[in-house]
């Protein structure tokens, strides 16, 4: 398949995947799943974010996730990431450690919540019970910011970059569900 016809394949698939979502965002079926309906009105397959990485005609397949939403009172967050299988399953899965390392740790976890909630400076943090002494809070916050999960704003104010919004909500619904 030549370069033009993956990426024209790809543009289509993001559209499609584009729409797709956007049904699936206004509908709210009662049974709590995610089937958007076509533009019909008739409720596609179960799988249609599936079908949209089908679409895009990987021959070993495509992996994807993405999300919109808005966090506390600031901007909306879209964002997407698709790769072909094969460059998943090739890849060197130790680089990862460190990113998800940085997640094991429930008292990371927390200070993660509570800056996608709202909080943002190493006060606010301090004085949430469980995150432990000072040295503690910031030997975490050193941790998260090293791993990508945080990034320093200023002395001792945090946020979560916007391009890791999504993949740490993923992340921690991989781990509940």
């Amino acid at each position: 398949m030549e370069l033009e016809d993956r990426v024209a394949a790809l543009e289509k698939a993001v559209a499609e995947l584009r729409e797709a979502a956007e049904r699936a965002a206004s509908a709210s079926p009662a049974d709590g799943t995610s089937v958007p309906p076509d533009e019909r009105g008739a409720e596609t397959t179960e799988h249609w974010m599936v079908d949209g990485l089908d679409a895009l005609g990987l021959a070993g397949g495509a992996l994807g996730f993405a999300g919109s939403l808005r966090v506390g009172d600031g901007d909306p967050v879209r964002w997407q990431w698709v790769r072909p299988a094969e460059q998943v399953l090739g890849a060197d899965w130790r680089v990862a450690a460190g990113r998800l390392d940085a997640l094991g740790n429930p008292v990371r976890l927390r200070i993660l919540h509570a800056v996608l909630a709202g909080a943002r400076s190493t006060a606010e943090l301090g004085a949430i019970d469980g995150l432990g002494t000072s040295g503690q809070l910031h030997h975490h916050l050193r941790t998260l910011v090293a791993a990508g999960w945080l990034q320093s704003l200023s002395r001792g104010h945090y946020e979560v970059p916007v391009t890791r919004i999504v993949p740490l909500l993923i992340a921690v619904l991989a781990g509940v569900e």
